[in-house]
């Protein structure tokens, strides 16, 4: 899938990812500012999260559960400087859990990602209009 969005239409984006992925660990990739966790955000809404998704930028992940109890976990490795880092929160252990796992600067953490994952690939056009290429 690759199309040209506006954040008016990101809800729709959200429930077409949703309906169409089979794998529930996905890698966003972006510029600084391209709509990463904008779209997580919307992604964590339609899964049925009660608190507000914000970015994990310093605590690297942030855990939410929907209202049928299912987890979600939000991942930021902007700020790690090693793999090892990842380790130490036991990012085995989260992506291996069969939750959704949302990811956003994944290269950093690359040897570490599982085998099946879900590329998504944010383009920012202008302030209102993102391209979004899922592999």
């Amino acid at each position: 899938m690759k199309q040209n969005y506006t954040l008016n239409q990101l809800p729709n984006i959200a429930k077409e990812i949703l309906a169409t992925t089979t794998c529930k660990v996905l890698l966003f990739n972006g510029l600084m500012g391209a709509g990463k966790t904008t779209l997580i955000k919307e992604l964590v809404k339609q899964l049925g999260i009660k608190d507000i998704a914000n970015s994990p930028t310093f605590s690297l992940v942030n855990e939410y559960q929907t209202t049928k109890g299912e987890k979600i976990y939000h991942f930021d490795f902007y700020r790690i400087e090693s793999e090892e880092e990842a380790y130490d929160i036991g990012i085995e252990d989260y992506f291996y859990d069969n939750h959704w796992c949302f990811i956003e600067w994944g290269e950093k953490v690359k040897n570490l990602l599982p085998l099946e994952i879900v590329n998504i690939n944010i383009v920012a056009i202008t302030d209102n209009q993102r391209t979004i290429e899922i592999d």
